[in-house]
């Protein structure tokens, strides 16, 4: 028992700065961060709420119920302990166990990953849609849609349990100071004591499974999209099935913008302050962003939005009358 407890004190822990080095700016990023995260949520839930209470769901409203989903979970993993720190007023940084710090990058990458693959599928949805219309029916059936949608959790997940023992593997001998608020890839990986590239391998193996190959995939199905188009006499046709993208698109180029740009390139390059900078953004200035723009540019949501809000009002009116 007295080794066990031993062998506890002395297991290796992490600490995340955060933003200590900033005490006059912490209450400012509080509140901002607070802010920002209510309005995600909210965003998110009502996209949520709004789906489910339709009784018949096309297969895009099924994947952008689960792109919301997977959003909100994505943000609840890292955003509220940055917000917990920051009402504390850590000046010294936070202490996270090692067994918390591979949790929250497991849950984070596992999510991230899975919305990877859900914007694969819902490109597919969009190519069967445009390039297929009057076999759409039969070939998106809720079968498939529930097929692709448990396959981009499950292939999030593996890749996520993979890259997560390959980098909790490797020794951490020096500073165990975290320059990030939560415990990022990159971040961990810059305090390895490894000298050669070997540690980046895993890395490597996650961006060519998680970026690269629905990426191809992505590319694919908008080139027959665009073939389709393009063979189109009406332009009004032509704009009417290019506007059913239109959100789709935007979301996938913030995603995997962001997403290249922060894990597809060598522990060479990496600069704390700076990509901490950038994962404040991408943790949670994008997350708001993807429901405002589904809720604005997609007509299947601002319909199914307006039509439950409208029940729920006129139930309302008929309580009170």
């Amino acid at each position: 028992m007295e080794s066990t407890r031993n062998e506890t004190e002395m297991a290796p822990a992490f600490f995340l700065q955060g933003f200590s080095e900033f005490p006059h700016l912490q209450p400012f990023l509080f509140v901002l961060l607070l802010v920002i995260h209510l309005a995600t949520l909210s965003g998110n839930l009502v996209i949520l709420v709004s789906v489910a209470s339709v009784a018949t769901r096309p297969p895009m409203l099924l994947f952008l119920c689960q792109l919301s989903a997977i959003e909100l979970c994505y943000t609840l993993v890292v955003v509220p302990r940055c917000l917990a720190d920051l009402a504390k007023g850590q000046t010294q940084g936070s202490p996270i166990s090692f067994l918390g710090c591979a949790v929250q990058m497991q849950m984070f990458v596992a999510l991230g990953g899975a919305e990877c693959f859900l914007l694969a599928a819902m490109a597919y949805d969009r190519y069967v849609a445009i390039c297929h219309p009057l076999h759409y029916p039969a070939m998106m059936t809720p079968g498939l849609c529930g097929r692709l949608a448990i396959s981009c959790c499950l292939g999030g997940l593996i890749v996520s349990l993979f890259l997560t023992v390959a980098v909790f593997q490797l020794p951490f001998c020096g500073s165990h100071l975290l320059i990030h608020f939560f415990c990022d890839i990159t971040a961990v990986l810059h305090l390895a004591c490894t000298r050669s590239y070997v540690e980046e391998l895993p890395l490597l193996g996650a961006c060519i499974v998680l970026l690269l190959v629905p990426s191809f995939l992505i590319l694919t199905s908008y080139g027959a999209i665009v073939g389709a188009l393009r063979r189109l006499h009406s332009p009004g046709g032509r704009r009417k099935a290019a506007s059913t993208c239109a959100s789709h698109l935007a979301v996938t180029l913030l995603h995997y913008g962001c997403a290249t740009f922060m894990y597809a390139r060598p522990k060479t390059s990496y600069a704390p302050k700076r990509d901490r900078t950038l994962a404040l953004v991408y943790t949670n200035v994008t997350p708001l962003l993807y429901p405002l723009i589904y809720s604005f540019r997609n007509r299947e949501v601002t319909t199914t939005i307006h039509r439950v809000l409208r029940l729920k009002g006129d139930g309302h009116s008929l309580v009170t009358g």
